[in-house]
């Protein structure tokens, strides 16, 4: 998938209108048609099959569907298991772009990521209630990098509850497998399949308090692609399975140097001390020689949030890089703005650069996680900020981790709302 780009003077972006809110349109029945006939030759690859439960109690009402989000058929999927029901989806304002009555006439509610947008909650009441249409939500926002659940939303439940329907929840298993983000979306042959269940009621949740209902949604939203392929004995013989695995495994966990690991063909080596690992067919992790220090790739992942995480705690995290700047401002383009630097800290974000036209702050407690993602549009891996106004996407000029990036917002924001005075440091 592209985008349309243009290179345009920063200020000559800041002059144009942000991006126009409308309401959402009700899904016209052709479109919805062929999403379905595309949705089906799609998944007819995949050997894809899919089990129901308790979606009696949905029947005659709309409502409220969440999907783990694990890769670009997410939507396909969702479309053979809501059809011939019509349905709205909360997707990211830059799929807007170039195409802005297209994707109204999808029924497609735009939103920026990881912002709050009080306007989103109030369009899907609308669409809920006024245009008596189903809503597809992805709460991770999302795609998970190493085939876990990445962060909710808090307070999720105090949504639910004013919505007043019923809650559908879709899970995925070979989703990631088949085409995970980090492997340049190449696509392995494994089956996917799919469980859609009615989880909540309105009637059930008035006896629940929210704190329950995140509970509930937590445990629904916890899944491991590594370890159900492990499980289930799935093979993924192509030989390409441990391309771009350096994107989430970026720290060596032999010398613990960042930064020079490199994932090719079915190996993960450390350019630095040379530790070689196998991925074998199976999702399994092995040292060519030695001990191997996490034959689990999320163990792994995990392990670099903690050490992320030991880094804001010590008040030794930080970064400064250089960066290639796009903005999104107004939906008809995503717009080349130039050079200029980003840095990183417990102050958060700031962006500058443009010719020292452009100097952008962010707080690390906006938002509970951050939009970073690879190959994104086919550009390049990218670090996303922003607010409701305009987006900023950096795309570093080295091999900086954006993984790095997002795990270390989601714990700064975990300790900086647990403990604000831990803010007080300043290291960039």
């Amino acid at each position: 998938m592209n985008i349309r780009q243009k290179n345009l003077d920063y200020d000559k972006v800041m002059a144009l209108e942000s991006f126009k809110h409308h309401k959402p349109m009700r899904q016209i029945w052709p479109l919805a048609f062929a999403i379905r006939l595309l949705a089906n030759y799609e998944l007819l690859l995949t050997g894809f099959k899919y089990t129901q439960e308790n979606m009696d109690s949905v029947k005659g009402r709309p409502a409220l569907y969440l999907m783990n989000h694990s890769c670009f058929l997410d939507l396909q999927i969702a479309s053979r298991l809501i059809y011939p029901k019509r349905f709205s989806v909360v997707c990211t304002t830059d799929g807007f772009v170039g195409k802005a009555l297209l994707m109204r006439l999808l029924g497609c509610i735009p939103t920026r990521k990881f912002v709050s947008d009080l306007s989103l909650i109030s369009d899907i009441r609308y669409a809920l209630n006024e245009l008596k249409t189903n809503v597809l939500m992805f709460p991770e926002a999302g795609y998970t990098f190493d085939g876990t659940a990445t962060a909710l939303p808090g307070r999720f439940g105090v949504v639910l509850k004013k919505l007043n329907v019923p809650i559908v929840v879709i899970n995925t298993r070979g989703a990631f497998l088949r085409q995970p983000l980090y492997n340049g979306l190449k696509k392995r042959r494994v089956n996917i399949s799919a469980h859609m269940k009615c989880l909540l009621t309105p009637e059930k949740m008035e006896n629940m308090s929210v704190n329950e209902i995140d509970e509930l949604l937590q445990k629904e939203f916890t899944f491991d692609g590594f370890k159900w392929q492990q499980e289930n004995g799935i093979r993924i013989k192509e030989t390409f399975r441990a391309d771009g695995l350096e994107r989430i495994l970026y720290k060596c966990a032999h010398c613990g140097i960042e930064g020079k690991m490199q994932g090719k063909g079915t190996k993960l080596v450390c350019k630095s001390c040379g530790k070689e690992y196998e991925l074998d067919e199976y999702g399994f992790l092995k040292a060519a020689e030695g001990k191997t220090e996490f034959s689990h790739i999320p163990d792994w992942y995990m392990w670099q949030r903690r050490c992320v995480k030991e880094e804001i705690e010590n008040g030794n995290y930080g970064f400064d890089i250089p960066v290639n700047i796009a903005v999104l401002k107004d939906g008809k383009a995503l717009y080349t703005v130039g050079e200029g630097r980003l840095s990183h800290c417990l102050n958060g974000f700031t962006l500058t650069g443009c010719g020292g036209k452009l100097n952008y702050s962010q707080s690390p407690l906006s938002s509970y996680s951050l939009n970073s993602d690879y190959y994104w549009y086919k550009i390049g891996d990218v670090i996303g900020i922003g607010n409701n106004e305009i987006s900023y996407y950096c795309f570093p000029k080295n091999d900086h981790p954006v993984a790095k990036t997002r795990l270390a917002a989601e714990e700064m924001y975990k300790i900086l709302k647990q403990r604000p005075t831990l803010g007080n440091r300043t290291i960039c």
